[in-house]
């Protein structure tokens, strides 16, 4: 066992090395649209602190933006009205239609040296946790499961989360809630502070992609329910603080969207973007021929087995992974746009929180909870 979680580690600080090579040789100038429109919030920062939420066009007095337009070959670089990624709102005014949170992360770097930095740090702590879950194994098949998943969460580090700047800081947000959400139904399931900073991760991964938001989705109706079941003041303290912590962790976007579109609640997304729910066969089948089907076909699996077999806390931290994989896939297989990311954070979250509930369940599976199989209500789990 003790050889076995050493040559996992290895493996795992070995693609870790790996990634960070292939990172340091990686061009802010590569032609996304996405990567400019954060080094432009990032800019803004760095020239006006907290003043860099205003994301006005007409705060590119300096010809920072239109430096990397140019440096893109993108041919109106000169007129604001055919910026990419840029909304126009009342007033006559173009704002980046991003939330704060990436470019925010962005600008604590130096400028031309800015995204190398961001996917090392965030590599890093998900690296820290995918050895701490080989770390925790105890048995040879938690072991090479343990050891497999940290492997391929670090891999994913560079593909698909090269392909937005978001993505990066959104997959080491989703690595430490899981881990909490794992420690707060069976470590601390009377406890405030693990679902609230839990609550605080996700609302600040808000920051980094507004579709974040529906990470919460299954922590919601979990928490919900349970009251609606239980009427338990200890539920209700813990759906309270969950739901402050995530308001808070949004405010910096809340701030952002006031002062851009004039209220709190009106997005900086253009129309393209806002659009009803319709499924379509074409972007079902992008999905299928798509790496991300497989992360999908894994969290589904993971959670129906921690359903079939799960106790106690172990079946909740499934039951929360479950209603978060319906709403999150609900949305995004009706949604008329497909990118290679979409679906890869809800993935990664559920894979996360379903790994270290199977990592820290009791070896006696049977001591956690009377009931393996039974049909219990969520409510008849709670202590």
């Amino acid at each position: 066992m003790k050889s076995l979680k050493i040559t996992f580690g290895l493996i795992g600080l070995a693609i870790l090395a790996s990634n960070i090579v292939t990172m340091s040789r990686w061009n802010e100038a590569r032609g996304v649209y996405d990567d400019i429109c954060y080094l432009r919030q990032a800019h803004l920062f760095q020239r006006f602190g907290i003043g860099g939420l205003d994301t006005n066009a007409a705060l590119d007095d300096d010809g920072y933006f239109e430096s990397k337009l140019k440096e893109i070959g993108f041919s109106g670089w000169k007129e604001p009205g055919r910026w990419p990624c840029h909304t126009p709102m009342p007033g006559d005014k173009m704002v980046l239609q991003y939330p704060p949170g990436t470019g925010a992360l962005l600008a604590l770097f130096p400028a031309r040296h800015q995204a190398v930095p961001l996917y090392v740090g965030a590599s890093l702590i998900v690296s820290a946790l995918a050895l701490l879950g080989i770390l925790a194994a105890r048995t040879l098949p938690l072991t090479v499961g343990a050891g497999s998943f940290g492997a391929l969460a670090i891999y994913l580090m560079i593909n698909p989360a090269k392909a937005s700047y978001s993505i990066a800081p959104t997959m080491a947000v989703c690595a430490a809630a899981g881990f909490l959400t794992a420690w707060w139904l069976l470590r601390a399931r009377q406890s405030l502070w693990p679902i609230m900073l839990v609550g605080l991760l996700l609302g600040l991964s808000v920051n980094f992609r507004l579709p974040n938001a529906l990470l919460a989705a299954g922590y919601f109706l979990f928490l919900g329910i349970l009251f609606v079941q239980s009427r338990r003041l200890i539920t209700f303290a813990q759906g309270l603080g969950f739901s402050v912590a995530f308001l808070v962790g949004t405010a910096p976007t809340l701030i952002a969207q006031a002062i851009n579109a004039g209220s709190p609640l009106a997005t900086t997304y253009g129309s393209a973007d806002v659009v009803a729910p319709a499924f379509s066969l074409t972007v079902l089948g992008q999905y299928l021929r798509d790496m991300q089907f497989v992360l999908i076909v894994l969290a589904i699996g993971a959670t129906a087995w921690l359903l079939r077999t799960g106790e106690g806390g172990v079946r909740q931290v499934a039951l929360v992974a479950a209603g978060n994989l319906l709403v999150n896939l609900v949305f995004f297989l009706s949604h008329p746009v497909f990118t290679p990311y979409y679906v890869v954070p809800i993935a990664m979250l559920t894979l996360w929180s379903t790994a270290f509930a199977a990592l820290m369940q009791p070896m006696e599976a049977s001591e956690a909870a009377p009931l393996r199989h039974g049909a219990a209500s969520i409510g008849a789990l709670s202590p």
